[in-house]
Order: C-alpha cells, then sequence, then structure tokens
C-alpha cells in the first residue's frame, strides 16, 4: 500500500510540474493548425534566434567536452596539488546564480568593467554581442562533461591504461584505443547534458545578451520577447520547439542511462 502511495504521490507531482506544462504549450503552439506553427518560423528574427542558439551550442559544447575531458583524466589519475580546488572549480557553476554569472562578465567586459575601455579602442565587442553569449553559456555548463566522467573515471582505475603503456603503448594511443572507448557512454551522457543547458540557457545570456532582436536574443529570450508582446502564437510555436528539443534530450538520455547500466552489468 505504501508504496502505491509513493507511486500516485510522484505522478502527481510530475503531472503537475512537467505533463502539464508540456500539454499546454503543445496546445497553444498547434492551437491554429500545423500551418500556422510552421508560418511562426519565417518570421526574420524568429531565424536568427534559432540560429544564434544552435550556433552558440555548436561552440560551446565541443569547447566544455575537451575541458571535461582533460579535467576528469587529470583528477581520475593523477595526484597533484591544487587537485581538490580545481574539483571545487568545476562545481561553482552550479552553486552560482546564473545571473550573477552574468553580472561578472558585464563587469569584466562591458563598457565600464575592466577590460572594457581596452576592448573599445580595439574595436572588439563582447558584451551585447554574440562572444558574450558564447563565454557566458560555456561558463554554466562546463561542469557537466567533468562531472559526468570524473567519477566514471575513477571508478574504472587505471589498470588497463597501465597494462598498455607497459606493453609500449604511448599516451595518445593509450586514450584513444583504452580509455575512450571504456568512457565513451558517459562521455556522449555528458555531452547531451550540456548541450540541452547550452540551449535552454536563460539568465546569464539575459544579462549579457542586451536582448537585441534578431542579433542577440537565443531561443529562451526570443521566447519571453515574444510573450511580452502579445504574440502568443510564435511564442509558444518557438517554446514548443525547445521543448520538443528538451523531450528528444530527455530521451537519448534515458537510452544513455540503460544502454550505460547494461554496459556495466
Amino acid at each position: 500500500m505504501t508504496r502505491i502511495i509513493l507511486i500516485l504521490v510522484s505522478l502527481l507531482f510530475l503531472s503537475a510540474l512537467l505533463f502539464a506544462p508540456l500539454a499546454v504549450v503543445f496546445a497553444s503552439a498547434f492551437e491554429n493548425g500545423l500551418g500556422a506553427w510552421f508560418q511562426s518560423f519565417t518570421d526574420s528574427d524568429t531565424g536568427a534566434a534559432i540560429r544564434l542558439t544552435l550556433l552558440t551550442a555548436a561552440i560551446v559544447v565541443p569547447l566544455n567536452t575537451l575541458f571535461g575531458v582533460c579535467a576528469a583524466w587529470c583528477i581520475a589519475k593523477f595526484e597533484f596539488p591544487g587537485k581538490s580546488m580545481l574539483i571545487t572549480l568545476i562545481d561553482l557553476p552550479m552553486a552560482v546564480s546564473p545571473v550573477v554569472s552574468g553580472l561578472i562578465y558585464v563587469l569584466l567586459f562591458g563598457a565600464q568593467g575592466w577590460f572594457g575601455a581596452w576592448l573599445q579602442e580595439h574595436d572588439i565587442s563582447i558584451i551585447f554581442a554574440v562572444p558574450g553569449i558564447v563565454i557566458a553559456t560555456m561558463f554554466v555548463t562546463f561542469p557537466y562533461v567533468a562531472r559526468e566522467l570524473i567519477p566514471l573515471m575513477q571508478q574504472l582505475g587505471n589498470d588497463e591504461e597501465e597494462a598498455a603503456i607497459t606493453l609500449g603503448a604511448g599516451g595518445w594511443f593509450t586514450f584513444f584505443h583504452v580509455t575512450l572507448p571504456r568512457i565513451r557512454w558517459g562521455l556522449l551522457y555528458g555531452v547531451i547534458l550540456c548541450n540541452a543547458r547550452a540551449m535552454g540557457e536563460f539568465g546569464a545570456v539575459s544579462v549579457v545578451s542586451g536582448h537585441i532582436r534578431g542579433l542577440t536574443n537565443t531561443m529562451p529570450l526570443h521566447i519571453e520577447a515574444l510573450y511580452q508582446d502579445y504574440s502568443m502564437s510564435g511564442a509558444f510555436a518557438v517554446a514548443s520547439l525547445l521543448s520538443l528539443l528538451a523531450v528528444v534530450t530527455l530521451i537519448i538520455k534515458t537510452l544513455l542511462e540503460w544502454r550505460m547500466g547494461v554496459h556495466h552489468r
């Protein structure tokens, strides 16, 4: 009986906070038909927001993947001074509000910031431009790959790598032929989470973007702009696309969790 009650409470909680909002978003998006939904994406500002979101993710995810693999490799395989500090710094974006992180970059690179005068002299725009959006997104998403790989690499240990090196394998050969095949599912899992957060980030990007339509508005910011303009059909259409991407991410994430479970058995 207790198990049934707990399951019902969980389902009720998920229905109220997840399924119901998703149903409202998709129902509102397709209220005027499929043709009107497609028509919403012909707007130039909407297209620019989608392209900027994809561009940001395309830059941020590979860089954070490279950082995550390197950081996890160092932490899991070696002992060195400052190791605890590195782990703490990796966790920092999880503890700091995204709005605060965006404000930090404004104070650094804004017109009145520490580097603002130098940037203006050299005609370099970071804040209220694409570079600022990329930097802010990179900051809030860089823990995901590292945090997925660190415990996985620690659990796997060093035995196979040490055996490969003993047999004469070099560092790169050992990584690509021994380590990478063992961590590939965890790496892919972290990349998917990083990509999902990069496309859906609002707080930090909102601070550094300037909300310039057609230039610095990502999909989440564009949804807010459309909603404030009472363009409900456009807002819900873009929101449904972003929600669809999130649902696909969750499905892939679930499949990877299942695949990782089978692999560990």
